[in-house]
């Protein structure tokens, strides 16, 4: 089944009439094709092509998958994390050299960074946290030392809510620290628990009303929510988007289990976009605040990740220059950059855990004939 919207951007034509009907094309080649994908979501908005293309395929049960669905957008809410911690720096409220061990009892951290015998936690900085050069356990897949990781748990038992401080717990008993701060890079969601604790304080508000009241009212992303925290602004009829992992539904799993940057925000393709068009618009902050936002370190060859954002960089023979985006990913296919050159938007999800690459590698696709359409196809 498949569904899309497409629309003039203001009073301009696209460059090339038939690239709506080529992306679209090309986006539904690329789920059928795949048999583990069960719905997919994609956006790609371009006002300098003059071109609004929103993508649906695939189902939710019964129900046909729908460009309005929201789905689980995974790690992309570590950009409104940061994005608020921002804001908090731009106020004089934090900095990004605090050492964390300022905003936390001694309970918290008590053995939390123990790296070759020696404890290195009162030496993070939200910095560090930030792009994930603390040295910190856990991604969610991270194997324990008895073999398992908390994606296992959720999904083979666990009916308490993990919450961060639970999740922070467990952590320390039962992962190992990597390095010392600022002493390489491992992608770490204890990390952003830590961030949103942070935010918890100096806000004295939960996280999903800071949430609420600094991003998702003032950009009218009126479809983007906490699930069991809150509720979206203009109820619709659609459900929440199914999400799989080794093709077995884990939606449920989700709404029950993981708590904050877990997993349990769900967003819109078009509430996506507001928000990353507020980031790139410096609507939400400052320009230089976002230049301290680019304080890139290796995440892979070619990629580098700052403060709640991925950066495409180009690497000759690697990562060709055409594919130079910024923005951020989720572990379950769930997308959403910007590409200067184009001045062009991919947001989107393929719902299906493991599937990032497959996800960023669409986008290229997308890239790919967007820029066959340009005139100057120099880029």
């Amino acid at each position: 089944m498949r569904v899309f919207k497409i629309k003039a951007v203001g009073d301009e034509h696209m460059r090339n009439g038939k690239t709506h009907i080529v992306l679209e094309n090309r986006f539904r080649k690329v789920i059928q094709k795949d048999k583990n994908i069960q719905n997919a979501y994609m956006l790609i908005h371009s006002e300098k092509q003059g071109i609004h293309v929103n993508m649906a395929e695939g189902s939710t049960g019964s129900i046909p998958a729908h460009p309005e669905q929201p789905y689980f957008i995974a790690s992309i809410d570590k950009s409104f994390t940061s994005v608020l911690i921002g804001s908090l720096e731009e106020q004089g409220k934090l900095s990004y050299e605090d050492a964390i061990a300022s905003y936390f009892d001694s309970e918290l951290l008590h053995n939390l960074h123990i790296y070759k015998g020696k404890d290195y936690t009162n030496e993070i900085k939200i910095k560090h946290l930030l792009n994930h050069t603390s040295g910190l356990f856990g991604d969610g897949l991270e194997k324990s030392k008895q073999g398992t990781s908390m994606m296992d748990l959720l999904l083979d038992e666990s009916p308490h809510s993990w919450t961060p401080h639970y999740i922070i717990q467990w952590s320390k008993e039962n992962l190992t620290s990597h390095f010392p701060p600022g002493k390489g890079f491992y992608y770490s969601d204890i990390g952003y628990y830590l961030l949103i604790l942070i935010i918890e304080k100096i806000t004295s508000k939960p996280y999903h009303e800071v949430l609420k009241q600094s991003l998702f009212q003032p950009l009218e992303m009126n479809q983007t929510y906490m699930i069991q925290h809150s509720e979206p602004v203009i109820k619709k009829e659609y459900p929440v988007a199914d999400c799989f992992l080794h093709n077995k539904n884990v939606t449920q799993d989700i709404r029950l289990g993981m708590d904050e940057t877990g997993g349990r925000i769900v967003a819109t393709t078009e509430d996506l976009l507001k928000f990353m068009k507020a980031l790139v618009c410096y609507k939400l902050l400052r320009k230089e605040s976002m230049e301290k936002m680019k304080d890139w370190a290796k995440f892979f060859i070619g990629i580098d990740y700052g403060f709640g954002i991925m950066n495409f960089k180009h690497i000759p023979l690697l990562m060709p220059k055409r594919y130079s985006v910024w923005g951020n990913a989720g572990s379950n296919g769930s997308f959403m950059f910007y590409h200067p050159k184009l001045d062009a938007y991919f947001i989107g999800s393929l719902n299906h855990f493991k599937y990032q690459r497959k996800g960023i590698m669409l986008m290229f696709k997308m890239i790919d004939i967007l820029l066959k359409s340009k005139p100057n196809k120099s880029i």
